[in-house]
């Protein structure tokens, strides 16, 4: 059945929208949240499992005391209170996924409570107001094999990967977004962008979307205009980018208008999301809390952090994101859209640590966002792992910044170090790549050059200079890009004056 979706415009008309976002954050701790099996991510499947994690018999849980600590810090972060006393619940469902038929979780006593989070979309302000954020386990991954969908209907058989069962997950829940309009897609990003944002900055987690340490689940309801009820909300689970949170918000609120201006109820459901056609296609029937029969986890203690732990937790904090990005932006005199790329990009840190190293802010935001982003385009990495640190980019930008080597020239330096040949000093050495700024030899090229262009250089006589940029380029060909391309164009100049 083909879904009919309204216009983004003409469902404003109607209608307006309400948001929930639940984002799940992976916690970077070395072992998981009740066992001591390891984390890494990418291990052969089922590698790093033990009767604890797989739920056999008589094995006991134990809470992993930094996936505590790490979940009362985003909980400060986010201005939540943070829980005298706490627990945690068994969620019981019967799937493949976790093999003990439930995940201990948190239900009706978070870690974190009633905070928020503020973002801006366009020059204006929105407050996400934070409902909670609470402590649970990862599940393990299920891979559907045969069939045209991925899912598990029509599947031949099914694999199940329970490296992932037990990895420390952080649950953070909106309340209700409302009155966002239009803008309804883009405070979803921006939300969750933002949130992104402080989790790297608070170090507690990768927070890679792509592999999963990091994922949203998007509710989207639809009420008469005006009417501020709420409608039937559907869940998009698991999105995985920032474009694929914004999209996912807009093909649910023209789904929802269509189907609602056609005469029918919008069905309470999980969704999936497809990147390629950035529509969704229903799940199943969303289950509510009492389905999952949650009762407290009798094999964990209560947490009851102290309130001395709280504030020292609290002086841990690292500056906020908004107020660091203006900081550095007044600091480095960019422009609202140049730093806006750069931290887009995950450049910031990257820059941050160049500029320390001697490199003026503009070249160095140049060099990770042109050469050095296009190097991780190309290998699918982050910026981080191009094998370039921040000190290496500020010593090349010194050299350029000498004379030493051009623009051009530093490009094969970043290849000396992508090869690990050496220091950027000791690659210009090693590849004979210093700029030639001897006269004799300029000379020399500038003479050849006019000869062999006597057009160019008539108009040069004529008093059109701007014709020397191509006596320039044939010297610059002629030299390899190494010649001294402003003492080139003087002696251009000189000779045909």
């Amino acid at each position: 059945m083909t879904d009919t979706l309204i216009p983004f415009d003409d469902v404003l008309k109607d209608f307006d929208p309400a948001l929930g976002l639940e984002v799940h954050v992976e916690l970077n701790t070395a072992t998981k949240m009740f066992c001591g099996c390891p984390t890494e991510f990418g291990a052969e499947p089922n590698s790093q499992v033990c009767p604890t994690c797989l739920g056999l018999p008589g094995a006991m849980p134990v809470v992993n005391g930094k996936a505590v600590e790490s979940a009362m810090r985003i909980g400060l972060a986010l201005n939540c209170t943070i829980a005298e006393w706490c627990r945690f619940a068994r969620k019981n469902y019967f799937y493949p996924d976790m093999p003990k038929n439930f995940q201990t979780s948190q239900y009706d006593e978070p870690i974190a409570f009633e905070g928020y989070l503020d973002v801006d979309v366009d020059g204006e302000t929105f407050r996400v107001e934070i409902e909670r954020a609470h402590m649970e386990e990862d599940t393990g991954k299920t891979t559907h094999i045969g069939g045209a969908t991925g899912r598990i209907h029509g599947a031949d058989h099914s694999l199940v990967d329970y490296n992932r069962a037990g990895i420390p997950l952080i649950e953070i829940v909106t309340k209700p977004i409302t009155g966002t309009g239009a803008k309804a897609p883009l405070v979803a990003k921006a939300y969750v962008a933002a949130l992104r944002e402080l989790i790297l900055a608070l170090g507690v987690s990768d927070a890679r979307m792509e592999q999963g340490s990091m994922r949203c689940d998007v509710n989207l309801s639809l009420a008469p205009a005006g009417s501020g009820v709420l409608g039937t909300r559907t869940e998009t689970k698991n999105v995985n980018s920032l474009r694929s949170v914004e999209r996912a918000v807009r093909f649910e609120m023209g789904r929802h208008a269509g189907v609602l201006l056609g005469g029918g109820k919008v069905l309470q459901e999980t969704r999936h999301f497809h990147e390629d056609t950035g529509s969704t296609s229903p799940g199943r029937e969303k289950s509510d809390a009492e389905d999952y029969r949650y009762f407290p986890e009798p094999d964990l203690v209560p947490i009851a952090p102290s309130r001395e732990w709280v504030e020292q937790l609290r002086t841990t904090l690292p500056e906020p994101p908004a107020e660091r990005r203006a900081r550095l932006q007044a600091d480095w005199g960019f422009s609202d859209l140049e730093m806006r790329d750069a931290a887009a990009s995950g450049a910031l840190s990257l820059i941050e640590e160049t500029v320390a190293a001697g490199a003026p802010p503009q070249a160095a935001r140049k060099w990770w966002l042109s050469e050095l982003a296009r190097r991780a385009n190309d290998l699918g990495v982050d910026l981080t792992d191009v094998g370039v640190t921040p000190a290496q980019v500020a010593e090349v930008q010194k050299l350029v910044d000498a004379g030493t080597v051009n623009d051009k020239l530093a490009r094969q330096v970043f290849e000396g170090l992508y090869a690990g040949e050496g220091s950027p000093a000791e690659i210009v050495a090693a590849r004979g790549l210093a700029v030639v700024s001897d006269d004799g030899a300029l000379s020399a090229a500038v003479d050849a050059a006019i000869a062999a262009n006597p057009d160019v250089a008539d108009k040069i006589r004529d008093g059109k200079v701007a014709a020397a940029g191509a006596l320039i380029g044939a010297v610059m060909k002629e030299m390899r890009g190494q010649a001294d391309a402003g003492r080139v164009r003087e002696l251009i100049l000189e000779k045909l004056s």
